[in-house]
């Protein structure tokens, strides 16, 4: 039952901040607060191990329509766990910095940050694919509208674009877990859209590979990967600075894990023959992103680009197929959603004192606002990877791993290391220094801004310092993950060893 309330606890808050906006609007964002920080207790408060020789930290099962084999499954382990942190500590900060940027419809808009913050939740804990597709469509509406209502000039344009392509690809998804299930009842005798179920088909490998497909597409326009990424860039440009917190820090991950939790799992012969193909296209993506950030005068669309070439190293990691590349892809998806949200928080923190977020506009910071120009040095720099941050030791991993497995395709990406540090330079060179082309009287970071920059900063160091907490956290998940592809790949039997002394001390 823990789990559940971990969804109804932001989903009954959602309507209370919606409410509570009749009263006065700062009680609508301290509500928010409450609602995250209840559920973060909560999730304290779980479990954090798995019973001996198990995968799952707790699971909750009850039957919603048992004649359609559909049931409300829920489970937690490392991988969710890691995800659901993040997830609740990034909607805490986007209700930091949407205090004072929103000021119309502020219930409204707690609402639906809340409610996109429930289905993520969902998303991270359901194990029946029916119930992930409805926890999966929730996220995404809430995030629409946080776009079209409360976004810049071209908002109603992004958000029917983020619409179309994701409803487009959620379609396909849609398609694929029907076939699974039929497949199921036609193997077994009865539906089930249970995931333990539909683990043990056997598929031709046909089959397999149409029906991975419609995962993959569904996937990788929410992770993004090129050519699926066109949505991207509009939908961060006109987002509320909330909006794109949530959307790159959190909403991009969904696809990450539904390539690991899903799609692996299920269609492992099909993913291992697919896998030069995703690996070819991550290098892609980290090249065509990192080339598309440095062309970019607009602050916020350079920053969004970034995240296509950081996301890029994801899908390298996962197909990559080995416990080095799987475990660096998981923490690149946290390195990211870290300073990556601390990057559009300083865009949006410029625009509110200045109005545009041209960097030809933007010339001399340093000199007028030093706290904000050293945040936004060091989250530039975590951007392209420094040493001692957790971006270096993801792409490290990542890199170690995919060479093993690929190392022509593995060297072209590497290519982005090198496109990251013009990008990130850039940002740094025409903002922070040169002369003042907009003058203005402007204050530095208030006790607000500073408190989230400094925890966003203080986790990256962390992690970068001493991350062998989250690797340990999602060993066992990768292992898991690991068991179910071709034993040819590399890394699988160590990391299996090792999961499994573990177990049995």
């Amino acid at each position: 039952m823990s789990l559940v309330l971990l969804i109804l606890i932001p989903l009954l808050g959602a309507l209370l901040v919606w409410l509570a906006e009749r009263w006065h609007a700062d009680l609508s964002r301290v509500l928010s607060l409450a609602v995250l920080g209840l559920d973060a207790l909560l999730l304290l408060l779980l479990p954090h191990e798995a019973p001996a020789g198990g995968l799952w930290w707790l699971q909750f099962q009850a039957d919603w329509l048992p004649n359609l084999g559909i049931s409300w499954h829920f489970a937690l382990d490392g991988l969710s766990v890691l995800l659901l942190w993040l997830t609740l500590f990034i909607g805490a900060v986007s209700v930091l910095v949407s205090w004072r940027e929103i000021d119309q419809r502020v219930g409204f808009f707690h609402c639906n940050l809340l409610l996109s913050v429930a289905g993520i939740i969902g998303v991270f804990t359901a194990l029946d694919l029916f119930v992930f597709f409805v926890f999966w469509e929730l996220m995404l509406i809430p995030m629409v509208l946080l776009i079209a209502i409360w976004g810049h000039e071209n908002r109603r344009y992004a958000a029917i674009k983020f619409f179309i392509f994701t409803q487009a690809s959620s379609l396909l998804m849609l398609v694929a877990i029907l076939g699974l299930v039929f497949v199921h009842y036609d193997q077994i005798g009865y539906l089930s859209f249970g995931y333990g179920d539909l683990l043990r088909l056997q598929l031709a490998p046909k089959q397999a590979f149409w029906l991975m497909l419609g995962f993959f597409v569904a996937f990788a326009v929410k992770l993004p990967v090129v050519p699926l990424h066109t949505w991207l860039p509009d939908a961060h440009t006109e987002a509320p600075t909330a909006g794109s917190v949530l959307l790159a820090a959190i909403l991009l991950k969904t696809g990450a894990y539904g390539l690991l939790r899903f799609v692996l799992p299920l269609f492992p012969m099909a993913s291992a023959d697919f896998a030069p193909m995703a690996m070819g296209l991550g290098a892609l993506g980290v090249l065509y992103g990192a080339k598309l950030a440095f062309a970019q005068h607009d602050m916020k669309r350079l920053v969004a680009y970034t995240s296509v070439s950081h996301m890029g190293f994801v899908l390298l990691g996962i197909y990559a197929m080995n416990g080095l590349a799987l475990q660096g892809a998981l923490m690149q998806m946290l390195a990211h959603g870290l300073s990556t949200a601390a990057l559009f928080i300083i865009v949006g923190m410029l625009y509110a004192r200045w109005h545009t977020r041209d960097l030809r506009e933007l010339g001399g910071l340093w000199l007028v606002l030093p706290r904000l120009s050293g945040f936004t040095l060091l989250f530039a720099l975590a951007s392209l990877g420094l040493p001692g941050l957790a971006n270096f030791v993801a792409e490290f991993l990542i890199l170690a791993g995919a060479f093993q497995r690929d190392w022509p395709i593995t060297l072209v990406a590497m290519l982005g290391l090198v496109g990251a540090a013009l990008y990130a330079l850039l940002l740094v060179q025409r903002s922070l220094w040169g002369t003042r082309v907009k003058e203005a009287k402007v204050h530095d970071c208030s006790p607000r801004e500073w408190t989230v920059l400094a925890s966003l900063a203080l986790l990256l160091l962390v992690f970068g310092l001493h991350p062998q907490p989250v690797l340990d956290l999602v060993q066992r998940p990768v292992a898991a993950i690991l068991a179910e592809l071709p034993a040819q790949n590399s890394g699988r039997a160590e990391l299996l060893h090792r999961a499994s002394r573990e177990r049995h001390p």
